[in-house]
């Protein structure tokens, strides 16, 4: 069997435990907050994030992984006889795609995905690949059947807060003080690369998040066993439970899954979002 190495970009919020139990290098974006530069996940949590922006009111800066990082971590591995699977957060989201692109021409047996998506969505495409290298596939073969699934990811995520986007200039004033007043919570939805609006939640955040889980996943029969991510960002444990209860009772074979998202998405979808990610049968 071919060695084969899968490693990811810190976006992809998968739970430590799933990363080691697949032996996945994760290599973190930057996030600078009053100057000082933080790896994602590894020096800095969405939770001090969060109470930086409080504080201050600004929001961090984020970086792409750089080119030389790239070329340190996959030239580590090539050295060692074993081709490299590395996959991205969207290239229409990031630098950090292109980056990695133009590392992996330097280098023999490096290959990049670009996932297309985002957060637990990329999670789930390197999942994918690492159960392909134990069944004996191809570097050339996973490749290829990555890159078909990340076509297929159903991604979205409901906000309870516009004040992020607001920050980040994605969202007006006037929009986020509306949808404050009327007690609309957004759906945001992954489509070719990148990001639209959905439908319109309103009500508490229990509420819409439950109408939310409901109108992505009720009456769906292209689920079954998939994996379903209930990924989120510092939601209170009690809320989390109701929505993973939630997909229970809605999807029963699925097997759900729950996992944090970094600074990186944090730092663009505000505290307590939520999403649910999977990739729904052919």
């Amino acid at each position: 069997m071919a060695k084969i190495k899968i490693t990811c970009d810190s976006t992809c919020d998968l739970t430590q435990e799933l990363y080691t139990e697949h032996n996945v290098e994760v290599i973190p974006l930057t996030v600078t907050l009053n100057d000082n530069p933080h790896h994602d996940g590894v020096d800095i949590t969405a939770d001090d994030l969060f109470a930086f922006v409080k504080e201050t009111g600004t929001l961090p800066k984020t970086a792409a992984i750089s080119m030389g990082e790239y070329l340190d971590v996959f030239s580590k591995y090539t050295a060692e006889g074993y081709e490299v699977i590395h996959i991205n957060l969207s290239g229409n989201l990031s630098a950090s795609h292109q980056n990695a692109v133009l590392a992996s021409q330097e280098l023999e047996g490096v290959y990049v995905v670009d996932s297309r998506n985002l957060s637990s969505g990329s999670g789930l495409l390197v999942l994918e690949a690492c159960e392909m290298v134990q069944q004996g596939l191809s570097a050339a073969e996973i490749v290829e059947k990555v890159k078909a699934l990340a076509e297929r990811v159903d991604a979205s995520f409901v906000l309870q807060t516009l004040e992020y986007l607001q920050k980040g200039g994605r969202c007006s004033s006037v929009t986020a003080l509306g949808a404050r007043a009327l007690q609309l919570r957004p759906e945001i939805r992954v489509h070719d690369g990148g990001m639209g609006v959905g439908k319109k939640y309103r009500g508490n955040l229990d509420k819409s998040v439950a109408d939310y889980i409901r109108g992505r996943l009720e009456g769906r029969t292209d689920i079954g066993k998939t994996r379903i991510f209930v990924t989120h960002s510092s939601m209170a444990a009690e809320s989390v439970a109701k929505a993973k209860e939630l997909v229970h009772q809605l999807q029963p074979e699925a097997e759900v899954l729950e996992s944090s998202a970094g600074c990186t998405i944090c730092s663009h979808c505000g505290p307590n979002c939520l999403g649910v990610l999977f990739i729904p049968k052919a």
